[in-house]
C-alpha cells in the first residue's frame, strides 16, 4: 500500500488575504519565475489585474511570501509582459466555492530565448536524475551542434562556467535552474575539448565481455 504523501505547505501572500501559493521561484534579483497560488475565481482574476495596474491604483509591482516561520520573501514582478498564465479549476464544491490554481511563470520555461540563449528549467525537487531534461534543454537553447554522447562533459563544462546554475529562492516541491549560454565562450570551450579528445565525433565503444570460452568453428 503507497504511503501517503504529506500535505503541501501554503504560504500566505501578504498583499492579498485571500491568495495562498504552495510555490513559488524566484531569480538572483528577486523576479518571479514562477507561482502556483489557490483561491477563488473573483480574488484570482482580481490578483491578476492588479498585476497590470500602477501602484498608485492599487496595483502590484511586487508582492510578499509568508513562510512557516513567519518571514517574508519579496517577488518582484517586473515586466508582466514576460508571464504566462495557466488556470485550472479544482475542487468544484468546498466550503469556500470553486477554488481555481493559477500558475504565472517567466515564458522562458516553456520556450528557450533565442536571442540571449538563455532558458529556464522546472524541475520537481523528488527528481533523482535530472540530467535528460537539463540535456534536452540545452540542445534546445544552444546555436552550436552538439551529440548526444557529449552530455556528461558538456553539462560539466557548462556548471563549470556558470552557465547552468541553481535559481536562489524555491518554494515548495519545484527547484529551477537557468541556463545562459555565453555563445563565444561555449564555441572556445568546445573547441579545447575537441583538440583534447574529450569530445569525440563517435561515442566510444562498450568493449563486449563474457565469461563463456570461444568454441571452435568447423
Amino acid at each position: 500500500m503507497p504511503v501517503p504523501s504529506s500535505p503541501a505547505t501554503l504560504y500566505r501572500i501578504d498583499e492579498c488575504a485571500d491568495l495562498m501559493a504552495d510555490a513559488c521561484i524566484r531569480d538572483e534579483q528577486g523576479n518571479l519565475i514562477f507561482i502556483s497560488v489557490w483561491a477563488r475565481d473573483t480574488a484570482i482574476q482580481q490578483f491578476l489585474a492588479r498585476l497590470t495596474l500602477a501602484r498608485d491604483e492599487d496595483g502590484l509591482d511586487h508582492f510578499h511570501l509568508i513562510t512557516e516561520q513567519g518571514g517574508s520573501v519579496p517577488i518582484f514582478i517586473g515586466t508582466v509582459e514576460r508571464l504566462e498564465k495557466r488556470l485550472t479549476r479544482s475542487y468544484r464544491r468546498t466550503l469556500f466555492g470553486s477554488m481555481v490554481n493559477l500558475w504565472l511563470f517567466d515564458q522562458r520555461c516553456i520556450r528557450p530565448d533565442k536571442g540571449t540563449s538563455s532558458a529556464l528549467a522546472l524541475l520537481p525537487c523528488s527528481v533523482t536524475d535530472p540530467m535528460p531534461r537539463l540535456w534536452q534543454l540545452v540542445r534546445d537553447t544552444c546555436p552550436l551542434p552538439l551529440l548526444d554522447h557529449w552530455q556528461a562533459p558538456v553539462l560539466a563544462l557548462l556548471r563549470d562556467h556558470n552557465m547552468l546554475q541553481d535559481l536562489p529562492v524555491a518554494l515548495g516541491p519545484l527547484r529551477g535552474l537557468r541556463l545562459g549560454l555565453d555563445v563565444p565562450a561555449l564555441t572556445e570551450a568546445l573547441g579545447e575539448l575537441i583538440r583534447d579528445g574529450v569530445l569525440t565525433a563517435y561515442a566510444p565503444r562498450q568493449s563486449a565481455t563474457t565469461d563463456l570460452p570461444l568454441e571452435a568453428v568447423a
